[in-house]
């Protein structure tokens, strides 16, 4: 099964409701990626695979009321394989102050310079688990949007977590990485 087949059954299986700004943001994040493709300048490849650690992600979420945590400390670890292609693994307590861990495979097929920086946005695709409003807290796959912003040394991915009624409470989340290789 391809990967594009994988996600499309994976987004039909599990109906998504974002909340009204999370649509806006998704509208505006398309735009972005694709007014900024359409200028892209092809990166100089570095020779090897990438590496990056970080220390958890920081969410921002959609419904501030429900006292979700915000800071989400872990570990986690990133290998650019390519240009395009990233593995991504690693562990954080989650916004329901449960552990997650996660292992990805991140697809980025739009790619352009701005102000010295490499930036890629794409698709990741993973499983998590330790949520346990969804599947008692057990492995689930899920795609997730994400945009990487990179210089030499420090970087930071962002995504796109929506809303699913009853299972997560969508946000924005942010990821700090340092390249160690």
């Amino acid at each position: 099964m391809s990967l594009t087949a994988t996600v499309e059954n994976a987004i039909a299986a599990r109906p998504v409701n974002i909340c009204r700004y999370g649509r806006r943001g998704v509208v505006l994040l398309c735009a972005a990626f694709c007014a900024a493709s359409a200028q892209a300048k092809a990166a100089p490849e570095d020779s090897g695979p990438q590496v990056w650690i970080n220390p958890g992600i920081y969410s921002k979420h959609f419904d501030s009321s429900k006292g979700l945590r915000n800071n989400n400390i872990g570990l986690g670890a990133e290998v650019l394989l390519a240009r395009e292609h990233v593995l991504m693994g690693g562990s954080f307590v989650n916004s329901n102050r449960a552990r997650t861990h996660y292992a990805a495979y991140e697809w980025r097929p739009l790619h352009w310079q701005f102000a010295g920086f490499t930036m890629g946005a794409g698709i990741a695709v993973g499983a998590f688990d330790g949520y346990p409003n969804y599947r008692n807290g057990a492995w689930f796959v899920a795609p997730v949007p994400m945009l990487a912003i990179e210089g030499k040394t420090f970087g930071a991915n962002l995504s796109l977590i929506p809303t699913v009624a009853k299972r997560f409470d969508g946000a924005l989340a942010v990821q700090i990485k340092l390249r160690v290789w």
